[in-house]
């Protein structure tokens, strides 16, 4: 489990938020991916909360 919350360079799909989220949080990134996949189905912000991760996330050095 990472201590800082980064996007990496590697095992992204579109931009690497889910995959960081769940690095940090240690979890699969398929079940974060999931879990933002069926929040899209809730009226939301979930998309606009994506884009500000995308931007504001820093990527992985390594």
């Amino acid at each position: 489990m990472s201590s800082t919350l980064s996007r990496p360079q590697s095992g992204k799909v579109i931009a690497g938020v889910c995959a960081g989220l769940a690095d940090r949080f240690g979890m699969s990134p398929f079940m974060v991916r999931l879990l933002f996949l069926l929040s899209c189905l809730l009226p939301g912000p979930q998309f606009v909360i994506y884009l500000i991760l995308w931007v504001m996330m820093p990527k992985r050095a390594y």
